[in-house]
């Protein structure tokens, strides 16, 4: 068990909770399998905790806290990093055309208004692109393999849900993202994502599965849903072609709080640049000022989730604080989205106890 201790930034003095007892907590709220986490302080532990099972009903025993999970939209963050760095090494620029960087999705009418939406947008997530994640795609099926462009073919089948220009969350975004910089590189977005951000920053045990059937690597939790017809079925097979650089990416809690801490830091991406993915947008909801804390201490929460799991890194503005945690639940769509309130839950016991309810 992880006690509460004193953790030193710079002058100042920060007591952390008990991950351990967060973790147990996280389990207790229902529906929940499997919770693990780890608390960082200046990039090193400072606490740690696993609750619940790897398999449904108890079985499978523990998941070690140093497992790997998936990380889901945080995927999203990686994506935009990379894109952006070759935006700072002149290779691409914001204001290009998607029509320009991938002339075949105009030739071809994969997608709406090409010659209209740039590079930004889709970073931002103002282009309008519908998402592909509609019935036609079968996410949990690993034996069929999905070319980006038939994801794209999903997506033109339906209505556009906004303006350029607006904010909407669509996953198709990501996965022209990732088009346009192996288009550039010549690389895999797998390549490059280990190049420019997995190997610098030291993250060994962090990947992008390009394979349909490919999925988490070494002991892991697995996440259940309830399908249409009331049966909880294991997803822990997602297939991997129907996630890419919208939500793909396996990691652990060290690896994303280091590539999060990297991030706000600075390292990856000049100020200017960064402000790209964090600035707000027309449209888009607006973050709690301060984070589940209230500012005292400050956290900004990035998060990932899809039927079977949610995952949240919370990071202080300065990086220097950070709590990375991952739930496997068994639970229909319209249950799964209350655990996101229960992670945060967990981080105000760990660092803002007098804010807890």
């Amino acid at each position: 068990m992880s006690a509460p201790a004193l953790a030193t930034t710079d002058n100042t003095s920060v007591k952390v909770g008990d991950v351990q007892k967060a973790m147990e907590a996280l389990v207790k709220t229902g529906h929940v399998v499997g919770a693990i986490g780890e608390v960082y302080v200046n990039g090193k532990r400072a606490g740690k905790g696993s609750a619940g099972s790897r398999l449904l009903n108890g079985a499978g025993g523990a998941i070690p806290s140093t497992a790997r999970y998936r990380i889901g939209s945080q995927t999203k963050n990686m994506t935009a990093t990379t894109a952006l760095q070759l935006v700072r090494s002149g290779k691409l620029k914001l204001d290009d055309k998607l029509s320009k960087v991938l002339p075949e999705v105009a030739e071809k009418d994969l997608v709406e208004r090409a010659d209209e939406i740039t590079v930004r947008n889709l970073i931002q997530l103002t282009s309008g692109i519908p998402d592909f994640l509609t019935p036609d795609i079968q996410a949990f099926d690993p034996t069929i393999t999905y070319r980006p462009v038939d994801l794209l073919a999903a997506s033109r089948k339906q209505e556009r849900p906004s303006e350029i220009g607006t904010f909407n969350y669509s996953n198709t975004n990501y996965i022209l993202l990732g088009m346009i910089i192996e288009k550039v590189t010549g690389h895999s977005l797998a390549t490059e994502l280990k190049r420019r951000i997995f190997t610098p920053l030291g993250m060994r045990d962090t990947y992008l599965p390009v394979k349909a059937a490919e999925g988490i690597k070494g002991p892991h939790g697995h996440g259940y849903m309830v399908n249409e017809k009331g049966a909880v079925v294991d997803v822990d097979k997602m297939n991997a072609t129907a996630q890419l650089g919208a939500g793909g990416v396996i990691s652990t809690a060290r690896d994303i709080s280091a590539f999060q801490r990297a991030f706000v830091q600075g390292e990856l991406l000049p100020d200017s640049l960064r402000k790209v993915i964090t600035d707000p947008v027309p449209g888009a909801p607006s973050p709690p000022q301060g984070g589940p804390c209230a500012g005292n201490p400050s956290f900004q929460p990035r998060g990932g989730s899809a039927p079977g799991f949610v995952a949240t890194t919370y990071t202080s503005p300065d990086g220097k604080l950070q709590f990375a945690v991952s739930v496997t639940v068994a639970m229909d769509d319209a249950q799964r989205g209350a655990v996101a309130r229960r992670l945060d839950q967990a981080l105000i016991s760990l660092f803002c106890p007098s804010s807890a309810s």
